[in-house]
């Protein structure tokens, strides 16, 4: 049975602290899906991941580029948002097109928000499957399945 991890973030702290504790158990080229609703807070805790894996500088949302990579100390970290494609029948062409795969068989950690449909594209196994949902105005859950769920659960 696959584990399944749920985590209550009340704040944006415990948010950010979330996503220090998702950085710990990636490992390069790991996939990384991001689920939620509009103004869940996807691209806020990609944003706490990417900072935990050591990136520097801006981190933005890569809706209208599709894909963003930042350099780490431990290889590169690939920032990618299908939101654009959802439904349109390219999602495997673009998932092509952009790289994705390839950089994720070459050691990326690939973190992808609105990945949902692009997961086979993406080379499957995703380590986290990360799905929020809104509980009130700052209030979030996060519900954590995958293949590095349980090393979540452990740490």
């Amino acid at each position: 049975m696959t584990q399944r991890v749920v985590r209550t973030l009340r704040t944006r702290r415990d948010t950010r602290l979330f996503g220090v504790s998702l950085s710990r158990v990636l490992s390069p080229g790991d996939l990384a899906i991001f689920s939620g609703d509009l103004g869940a807070g996807k691209t806020f805790l990609v944003r706490s991941v990417a900072r935990a894996l050591g990136v520097e500088g801006r981190v933005t949302s890569p809706t209208f580029t599709l894909v963003h990579e930042y350099p780490t100390p431990h290889g590169v970290f690939v920032h990618a948002d299908l939101y654009r494609l959802l439904g349109s029948g390219r999602i495997e062409a673009e998932i092509e097109r952009l790289g994705l795969r390839f950089m994720r068989a070459e050691g990326a950690v690939v973190a992808v928000e609105w990945g949902q449909e692009g997961i086979l594209p993406l080379g499957g196994s995703p380590a986290l499957v990360v799905s929020l949902a809104i509980d009130g105005e700052h209030e979030r859950t996060a519900m954590v399945t995958g293949s590095r769920a349980e090393e979540l659960a452990r740490g």
